[in-house]
């Protein structure tokens, strides 16, 4: 036999309370937040990355954030221009006094606040902040692996068409530079310039150099 519940009976008489509208809302629930990221996340892959210490890629890959371009086209130039060595001493063979990460002329040290013996001297991530210092005015016209490598080789082609002519032969620069005409034909092209550079992006990202 069912139980008549006690205390229901004794209470039931009384008038019940109506709810209070001006009662608070119940607070939310606290957020269990998630689990932190970890500190310890790998580093990007880049062309070359593999060729050079840990400070010198994070540096690199810095760099080219702040300068909107793509720091695989950055290792590449650096790549080429020293010889796949990334040596921040090394120096241009033609005899033109070329020297570092992307082989800055006398003039172009002095016009940076140093010269090319200073430059020899340091260490290769110390002299990246003068690559950077040396790019920081191409800011933003860097975005195609030709321009940005223009600014190192060639800067009022920067934002030239492809075709453009750099060295003609008979003049000084095309002699310096004549291992870049391609086609042979006595004209060095932004197109032929950058093909070479080209040629040492794809070489960068193989198993091994990549990293």
């Amino acid at each position: 036999m069912a139980q008549f519940p006690l205390f229901s009976f004794l209470f039931s008489w009384l008038p019940r309370r109506a709810a209070r509208s001006d009662a608070p809302a119940p607070s939310p629930r606290p957020s269990i937040p998630g689990p932190s990221p970890s500190p310890f996340q790998p580093d990007p892959v880049i062309a070359w990355g593999a060729k050079v210490t840990g400070d010198f890629k994070r540096r690199t890959i810095a760099i080219a954030r702040r300068l909107n371009m793509d720091p695989n086209h950055l290792m590449a130039i650096m790549a080429f221009e020293t010889g796949r060595t990334f040596d921040p001493a090394i120096t241009n063979h033609a005899g033109s006094g070329a020297t570092g990460l992307i082989q800055f002329m006398p003039a172009t040290a002095k016009g940076l606040g140093t010269t090319t013996a200073r430059l020899a001297t340091m260490s290769a991530v110390d002299q990246l902040d003068y690559v950077e210092s040396y790019l920081a005015p191409y800011k933003g016209r860097m975005g195609d692996l030709a321009s940005a490598y223009m600014a190192v080789l060639y800067p009022r082609a920067v934002d030239k068409e492809p075709g453009y002519v750099l060295f003609r032969k008979g003049s000084v620069a095309y002699k310096l530079n004549r291992g870049l005409d391609v086609n042979g034909d006595g004209y060095v092209t932004k197109t032929e310039a950058a093909a070479k550079v080209q040629a040492m992006l794809a070489e960068g990202m193989r198993p091994g150099l990549r990293g």
